[in-house]
């Protein structure tokens, strides 16, 4: 049995924590670089924040469905 095969789901929960934590840092630069657009840009781009996080684990869930015996 392979390292990866054996450790792949806590290889995607760290990329998963990896990439929101580098997103929720990012946040306030993209907030402000979009500011100009209006509060409607923004509340857009938080929206776009929200379901890109929910939908990253609704694909994780997909996968690991598809992946049972």
């Amino acid at each position: 049995m392979h390292w990866l095969s054996r450790n792949q789901h806590l290889l995607a929960a760290a990329a998963i924590m990896i990439g929101v934590t580098a997103a929720w840092f990012a946040m306030p630069r993209i907030m402000l670089m979009v500011s100009d657009g209006g509060p409607l840009v923004g509340a857009l781009v938080a929206i776009a924040f929200m379901v890109a996080f929910f939908g990253i684990f609704w694909l994780r869930s997909r996968l690991q469905r598809r992946d049972e015996p």
